[in-house]
């Protein structure tokens, strides 16, 4: 399970449906409708979240209208909170500059294997890592429950 830190209108189409299907099931571990993937490193920053079902249905929303942008349809329904002011107001979460860059780094080495256009746009762009929306940057090292460290 991979839930990007980095801006989903970052992704190749690969990316941004596996970041798809990969929040639908972390949403259903926070709401216990899974019994797999519950113990999960990266579900550890939506769990200390103030309301974590609220922070993954905020997530997944900017997902989806990532993928709308670019022409794709992920199925708004599937997504337990719909975008009202309350979900469009909840808590960001931190994410440290060094969490950030390792996943740029671990994006841009995926891209430049499965999705070369995509890795020259964003290396021609000089495009850096840009968060999503529901995090907010701050300074640190590459997050303790990241495994690929």
């Amino acid at each position: 399970m991979r839930l990007w830190s980095l801006d989903p209108a970052l992704l190749d189409r690969q990316g941004l449906t596996a970041c798809w299907r990969e929040a639908l099931l972390a949403q259903a571990v926070l709401l216990g409708r899974t019994k797999g993937y519950t113990a999960h490193p990266q579900l550890v920053r939506f769990r200390e979240h103030p309301e974590p079902v609220v922070a993954v249905a905020a997530y997944l929303h900017t997902v989806r209208a990532t993928a709308q942008q670019q022409g794709y349809r992920f199925d708004a329904t599937r997504i337990v909170r719909p975008l009202d002011e309350h979900l469009r107001a909840t808590a960001r979460i931190p994410v440290t500059a060094g969490q950030l860059e390792h996943e740029w780094q671990h994006l841009l080495r995926k891209l430049a294997v499965r999705s070369p256009e995509r890795h020259a746009q964003l290396v021609a762009a000089g495009t850096g890592p840009v968060a999503h929306p529901l995090f907010v940057v701050v300074p640190g090292e590459v997050a303790a429950w990241e495994r690929a460290a």
